[in-house]
């Protein structure tokens, strides 16, 4: 009986260890990613990496901001969406704003291989730097409610189109874009995910699935890529203002999309897997803890959900982009 004892306090003892380790190397890492300007790569090295950045969901939210600041940090834009006069629009005020050159690509990420053609076409002869994808859509493609799976509309089509604008957009970008990196020996591939794609959530059946499928194929890519000079880097962050939150205010928990972006090009090369800033990180190491999956899945917790839902009672849903 004793020996029992004595193996359950070894047991205990380790299993703390491992926990304070664990948390220790958390700390660390946090510290060493978000609050060290000093290891932070500059705004030089960002522009060896090719003249040209591209950015796709580029008229608004971290889309737009992603834009914005690669122009203010020297690269010139390639901006792709699939609205022609806000495409332009932005690309005036890039030019305006920050004195950079700027392409526009109109496409409808919804559509499947058929768009990539005029888009593979209009990035010809550029020496691309940096790729961001960013687009991404939920049901109905503007701000979100909860909804089951069945309960959007035109439930074929909504499918087809998440699919097609949350994970082949990401593949298919990719595939264009990182020939020409491998072959110069440099350049980075972001690709904006989210703190969703951590686990499974009801509600967000879809949008979940495909921002984990952007996380995993990111991080398999960045293994395959990185000897041969390719940064590939995963934001997944959790609170922005943008249309998907219906535009909350920023403040404690919620971050304005320019500041988060800011933050999260002060990554690159740090971290390939991140949140984007460290509010963000702190936050998405307790959401576990405060929402545990086993509470979030639970048959009651998915009734009051659902009865909140239609009750209108959340402002806006608990995801981001």
């Amino acid at each position: 009986m004793e020996s029992r004892w004595d193996l359950l306090n070894a047991l205990g003892a380790l299993t703390a260890a491992w926990l304070l380790l664990r948390g220790t190397w958390g700390v660390a890492r946090a510290v060493y990613v978000y609050l060290l300007p000093q290891v932070r790569r500059g705004n030089s090295w960002l522009r060896a990496q090719g003249a040209w950045a591209v950015v796709t969901g580029a008229t608004s939210g971290i889309g737009k901001a992603y834009a914005h600041e690669l122009a203010r940090r020297g690269l010139n834009v390639v901006l792709i969406s699939r609205s022609l006069g806000k495409l332009e629009q932005e690309a005036r005020e890039i030019e305006r704003l920050h004195g950079r050159s700027t392409r526009v690509i109109q496409a409808d990420f919804t559509g499947g291989l058929e768009i990539y053609g005029a888009i593979e076409a209009g990035l010809r002869g550029l020496e691309i730097g940096v790729l961001v994808n960013n687009v991404g859509m939920t049901y109905g493609g503007g701000p979100v409610s909860w909804q089951k799976l069945l309960d959007c509309e035109d439930v074929g089509q909504s499918v087809s189109d998440i699919i097609n604008c949350n994970t082949m957009s990401v593949a298919q970008m990719v595939r264009i874009v990182l020939p020409q990196m491998v072959s110069r020996g440099k350049g980075v591939i972001i690709n904006v995910s989210s703190v969703a794609g951590y686990r499974s959530a009801p509600f967000y059946a879809l949008y979940t699935a495909t921002k984990a499928f952007v996380q995993l194929f990111s991080e398999s890519v960045c293994a395959e890529y990185f000897s041969q000079g390719v940064t590939i880097q995963t934001v997944s962050p959790m609170f922005v203002s943008t249309n998907m939150i219906h535009n909350a205010p920023s403040g404690l928990f919620v971050k304005d999309a320019n500041e988060f972006v800011r933050e999260a090009l002060d990554t690159l090369g740090l971290s390939s897997h991140v949140s984007g800033c460290f509010s963000h990180a702190v936050q998405s190491t307790l959401l576990p803890f405060v929402l545990p999956k086993w509470l979030t899945h639970s048959r009651w917790a998915v009734h009051l959900i659902s009865a909140g839902n239609k009750a209108r009672l959340f402002p806006f849903p608990l995801r981001t982009t």
